[in-house]
């Protein structure tokens, strides 16, 4: 076994991207996120965390901590553009890439040794290149497993590099706390801490018989496997995406049926659209709900047949949303699609009564409208507002 997996994260991405197209910000707290009333934080720089700042972070409270800091709404497209110009540096290197998100990646980089020398050298490598390219830094874990390479960059973060070797695996590890076990959250810590087991040493130390039942069978082996320094996964390069999904929070707590429709809606179009053009359909609709009292549930039902159509998208999650809502006033709702399968690989049965040419032509050829001219071209009818003056 050789630490031949890297691990890289971006530092405070979306913010590192807006500093680096904006040097007069260099050093000032920048906070990105919705910038309304009841926006929330996207990210911040490490000068805004200093304040108290985090990702998620309702807006509101993140000004109040840091009033003289520099609130940007994202940009996506910029964030975008970053990001594939970061993969293919990661590509220049190996093959063997799975993207985990716009900002970090694992790489398997044993097969090139050859070419760009140990590890670390093509970890500094990377870290060069990205700073020299787009001006922003990232943080690379390196080390025998993913599991272990991810915590790496964890504790090397910001603008950091730590290399752990196989030898040293286990002294790294066992002192560490055993929330930092990928899966362990605080129910599972105080699980393990009611056994005594407060470090990853101690988990290690212990029998599975003994874990299990403190967690259960699944979990114990997990744990158990992990605190050993084990790891099977390998770098997946064919890694599929999971759903596809859209949310909206509301300026105001929303009760009224009619708006939560609309806003319903809009979002099974943003999702059919999204779906479509990355060629995927999907088997069950996920509905996100969020109280005024910020209590979030997520509610789910699965379709026969997987779909991509926005009108059954909303069919679905209108239902359930009247089912769990209650009538209650919501601050956000969300729509996702699951259980993704590529497009070409679902021979699609028209249901019952269904025209030969019915709404999943119409929503493409209302896709290759929106392409042409403009994401508003064409809308839903119930979408229409006379007031401000849409016809």
């Amino acid at each position: 076994m050789t630490s031949g997996i890297l691990h890289v994260d971006m530092d405070a991405f979306f913010a590192s991207c807006e500093v680096a197209r904006r040097p007069e910000l260099r050093g000032r707290p920048v906070i990105v996120g919705g910038l309304g009333a009841r926006g929330v934080v996207s990210a911040a720089n490490y000068p805004a965390r200093a304040y108290g700042v985090h990702s998620a972070l309702p807006m509101a409270m993140a000004r109040r901590r840091c009033p003289r800091g520099v609130f940007l709404s994202p940009d996506f497209t910029e964030y975008k553009r970053v990001s594939d110009s970061v993969m293919a540096i990661f590509r220049d290197v190996t093959p063997l890439v799975e993207p985990l998100s716009v900002d970090e990646a694992f790489l398997d980089v044993r097969g090139a040794r050859r070419l760009f020398g140990e590890p670390r050298e093509i970890a500094e490598g990377i870290r060069e290149r990205i700073f020299a390219e787009h001006d922003i830094t990232c943080t690379v874990g390196v080390a025998p497993t993913k599991f272990m390479a991810k915590l790496a960059s964890t504790k090397a973060k910001p603008d950091g590099l730590l290399v752990i070797e196989p030898d040293g695996v286990l002294a790294f590890l066992h002192p560490l706390p055993v929330s930092d076990l990928w899966g362990v959250g605080e129910k599972t810590a105080s699980s393990l801490a009611r056994l005594g087991l407060h470090t990853v040493g101690d988990v290690a130390a212990l029998p599975v018989a003994r874990l299990r039942a403190a967690v259960g069978q699944a979990a114990a082996l997990h744990l158990h496997e992990l605190a050993s320094g084990r790891d099977p996964r390998t770098v997946n390069v064919t890694r599929e995406e999971k759903s596809v999904g859209a949310e909206t929070t509301f300026d105001t707590d929303v009760s009224d049926p009619d708006v939560l429709r609309r806003a319903l809606l809009e979002l099974s179009n943003k999702v059919g659209s999204r779906a479509r053009r990355a060629g995927y359909v999907g088997r069950t609709v996920t509905v996100k709900i969020r109280f005024d009292d910020f209590r979030t549930i997520t509610r789910s039902r699965t379709l026969h047949t997987p779909t991509d159509v926005a009108r059954e998208l909303f069919t679905l999650a209108n239902a359930l949303l009247t089912e769990h809502s209650g009538g209650a006033a919501l601050r956000l709702i969300g729509v996702r699609l699951e259980g993704l399968v590529e497009t070409g690989r679902v021979a699609r049965q028209p249901a019952l009564g269904e025209r030969e040419h019915g709404w999943r032509d119409a929503e493409q050829t209302v896709d290759s409208l929106r392409e042409r001219f403009g994401a508003k071209v064409v809308r839903p009818a119930s979408l229409l507002d006379p007031a401000a003056g849409d016809h």
